[in-house]
C-alpha cells in the first residue's frame, strides 16, 4: 500500500509471478485457490526494463512515453495444457495526452529482438494466445490439421485440470476422514477453462504469419538459381473461397536446382496471365545483379515448327536462356500409345525409354561396382563377377553416386525406333496376347513427339550435378550427387502445396499468407538439404531470431551459432502469390 492508502506497484518487480505449491498437509479444510490458480506474466517493459519508447504522433517529434501505471485490462492466455494471466501498462505522452497499451505494436515495434521475444502472446479482441499453441500449426503436413491440434489441445488441458482436482479432492477426503466434530463444507472448484473454437485458432494463425510478412517476403524474393523449372497446377485453386473464388484457375511456380520455389502465383489463365510473372522474375533478377539462368525445363511449349516459341518470347530479357522438355513428361506422352498402364510390360516399357535416353557415367558406375564388390565381400559372399555384382546395385544406390548424361539427338531417335519396332511385334504381347502398343496411335505420336528429341538432350557446357558429400561403402569413399534435371521437384512441392492451407477453403488473404508461410518453409528445408556440410541441429525459421543470436554470439565468443545462416535482403515490393 502507498502513502495515500492506496495499492501501488513494488520497485523489485519481475517477469514472471508463479503461483504457490498446494500444502503437503492441511490442518484446516483445504481451498481451492492453491490447487486452481495461474501464473502471471507482468508485461511492463517501461517500468522493468527502462526502455525508451517514444509517441508515434508526428507532431510530438519523437517525444518519449512516460509510465501511467497499470492497464485496467487483465487478459487470460491460452497455453499448452493451463492458462495464465498477463497484465499490462499505460504509457502516456505528455505531449498529445494520447495512452499507449504496452503490448500493442506502437510499443512492440520499438522493442530490440532481445526485448520483444518476451511477449509471446498473439491478441484478439476476446482471447490471447501463447506462440507455443501457434508453433503446432506451423509445419504443415498429413494429419497436422488445426481440428487436430484444438483436440489435443482440450485434451492437455482437461487432464491439467483432472490432475489438480484429484488433487484437491484427495486432500479434502483426506481432511475429512481426519478425527473431528463438526461438520465441514468445502469449496467447490472453479470450472475448467474453456478452449475457444477452431475458427480462433486459425485467425491467430494468421496473425502470427502477418508479424512477419516482411520477413517472409524478403527471404522468398531473396532466392535466385542458375537452372530454373516450371509448372502449373490446378489443384490448389479449389481451397480459393469468398469474393476471389473461381478468379484464380492456376497457380505457376518457378523453382530452382536446389529445389526451391522463386515465385508462385495464381493467374486466370496459364499463357499470358503468366507475362507480369515472368518480367518480375527477370526484374529480380537484374537488381539482385545475379548472372541470368542458363536453362529453363518446361512441359510444354519447348519448341516450334517456325520462329521463337512464345514462351522464350516471354523470357525476352534472358536472351541466352535454353528451353528444355522435361524428360520425364516426353515419357509420358509415348506412354499415351500404351493400350494400359496395368500391362505386364508396362513397367519395362518405361525403364527400357529411360535407358534409350540416358547412359551411366562408366567411371562412376565402375566405383559403385567396386565397392559393391568389397562390401559383399566383407560379409561373406565369394568372388563376383561384374554382372553378378550388378545384380545387387540397388536404384537408389546408382541415383545417389552415379550421374548419367543424354546419348545425343540421333542415337536416342535410333534406339526408340528399335525399340518401338520390336515391342509392336509379338514381342510385346503379354501371357494372353495382348499387346503392350497401339500400333496406330504410338505411330503417330511418335510422328508427332519425335521432333521433341532434341529437346531433351542436356544443354551443353552447362553442370547438372552437384557433390553434396561422400560416404564410405566397403572402404571405397563415393561421392554423392545431387541432379539438378527436370521439374520433379517443381511437382513435388505441388504435392505438398495442399497440405499447406489448412480445412478445405480459404480466402483470398489467408490463402496468400498460408501459401507463403508454407513457401518460406519448404524453402529453407530445401536450402538445408542443399549444404554440402552438416546441417545445424537448431531448427527455427525466423530469421531475424537465428540472425540477431548470430550477431551477438560472434561478438562475444567468436562465432556463429548457426554458421551455414544467410540473412535474406531487405523486401523492396516485389510481388508475388495472390499479388497477381
Amino acid at each position: 500500500m502507498g502513502s495515500k492508502g492506496k495499492p501501488e506497484l513494488r520497485d523489485n518487480l519481475q517477469l514472471w509471478y508463479y503461483p504457490p505449491q498446494p500444502a503437503l498437509t492441511y490442518n484446516q479444510a483445504p481451498a481451492p485457490d492453491r490447487f486452481f490458480c495461474h501464473s502471471l506474466l507482468l508485461w511492463m517493459p517501461y517500468k522493468l526494463w527502462r526502455v525508451k519508447v517514444l509517441c508515434p504522433n508526428p507532431a510530438c517529434g519523437q517525444h518519449q512515453l512516460t509510465g501511467g501505471g497499470l492497464h485496467k485490462r487483465a487478459r487470460q492466455v491460452l497455453d499448452i495444457d493451463r492458462m495464465y494471466n498477463m497484465v499490462t501498462e499505460t504509457l502516456i505522452c505528455t505531449k498529445c495526452k494520447a495512452s499507449h497499451v504496452s503490448w500493442s505494436q506502437t510499443v512492440l515495434q520499438q522493442l530490440d529482438l532481445g526485448h520483444r521475444s518476451e511477449f509471446r502472446v498473439i491478441l484478439t479482441q476476446k482471447y490471447a494466445c501463447d506462440i507455443r499453441v501457434i508453433r503446432l500449426l506451423r509445419e504443415r503436413g498429413l494429419g497436422n490439421s488445426p481440428t487436430r491440434v484444438i483436440k489435443q489441445l482440450k485434451e492437455n488441458h482437461s487432464e491439467e485440470w483432472l490432475q489438480r482436482l484429484a488433487r484437491y479432492t484427495t486432500q479434502c477426503v483426506d481432511f475429512l476422514s481426519g478425527p473431528g466434530v463438526l461438520s465441514i463444507t468445502f469449496q467447490e472448484p472453479p470450472a475448467p477453462t474453456v478452449v475457444p473454437s477452431c475458427k480462433w485458432l486459425l485467425t491467430v494463425y494468421s496473425q502470427d504469419i502477418l508479424t512477419r510478412l516482411n520477413e517472409i517476403h524478403a527471404r522468398i524474393t531473396s532466392t535466385h538459381g542458375s537452372i530454373l523449372k516450371m509448372d502449373s497446377t490446378k489443384k490448389i485453386t479449389k481451397k480459393l473461397a469468398g469474393t476471389a473464388k473461381g478468379t484464380g484457375l492456376w497457380l505457376t511456380s518457378v523453382g530452382n536446382e536446389f529445389g526451391q520455389v522463386l515465385i508462385s502465383v495464381l493467374t486466370a489463365q496459364e499463357g499470358a496471365g503468366l507475362d507480369r510473372m515472368v518480367d518480375g522474375l527477370v526484374r529480380r533478377y537484374q537488381e539482385s545483379g545475379v548472372d541470368p539462368p542458363a536453362v529453363l525445363y518446361v512441359d510444354c511449349g519447348c519448341c516450334t515448327d517456325v520462329g521463337e516459341t512464345k514462351l522464350k518470347a516471354r523470357f525476352r530479357g534472358w536472351p541466352e536462356l535454353t528451353v528444355k522438355l522435361d524428360i520425364w513428361h516426353f515419357m509420358r506422352r509415348i506412354a499415351v500409345g500404351c493400350t494400359t498402364d496395368a500391362h505386364q510390360l508396362y513397367p519395362i516399357f518405361m525403364s527400357r525409354i529411360s535407358a534409350c535416353i540416358f547412359e551411366w557415367d562408366a567411371a562412376d558406375v565402375s566405383l559403385l561396382r567396386q565397392a559393391k564388390r568389397a562390401l559383399l565381400m566383407s560379409q561373406g559372399w565369394p568372388a563376383l563377377t561384374d554382372a553378378d555384382v550388378n545384380k545387387h546395385l540397388t536404384r537408389e544406390e546408382l541415383a545417389l553416386h552415379c550421374r548419367r548424361r543424354t546419348r545425343g539427338e540421333e542415337t536416342t531417335i535410333l534406339l526408340l525406333e528399335q525399340l518401338l519396332t520390336e515391342l509392336m511385334s509379338n514381342k510385346g504381347n503379354d501371357s494372353l496376347g495382348v499387346p503392350l502398343l497401339d500400333k496406330e496411335r504410338m505411330g503417330h505420336i511418335w510422328s508427332v513427339q519425335k521432333k521433341h528429341i532434341k529437346c531433351i538432350q542436356d544443354p551443353p557446357g552447362v553442370v547438372l550435378y552437384t557433390e553434396t558429400g561422400s560416404i564410405t561403402k566397403g572402404g571405397v569413399l563415393l561421392r554423392t550427387y545431387r541432379c539438378a534435371r527436370g521439374s520433379t521437384s517443381l511437382e513435388s512441392f505441388h504435392l505438398h502445396l495442399n497440405r499447406f492451407i489448412p480445412g478445405y477453403s480459404a480466402n483470398s488473404l489467408n490463402f496468400q499468407i498460408y501459401l507463403l508461410e508454407g513457401l518460406n518453409r519448404w524453402n529453407q528445408d530445401r536450402e538445408a538439404a542443399s549444404l554440402a556440410s552438416e546441417p545445424s541441429a537448431l531448427r527455427s525459421y525466423t530469421g531475424e531470431l537465428v540472425h540477431c543470436v548470430n550477431c551477438n554470439f560472434e561478438k562475444l565468443f567468436g562465432r556463429k551459432v548457426v554458421p551455414n545462416f544467410c540473412p535474406p535482403a531487405r523486401y523492396t515490393g516485389k510481388r508475388f502469390c495472390y499479388c497477381y
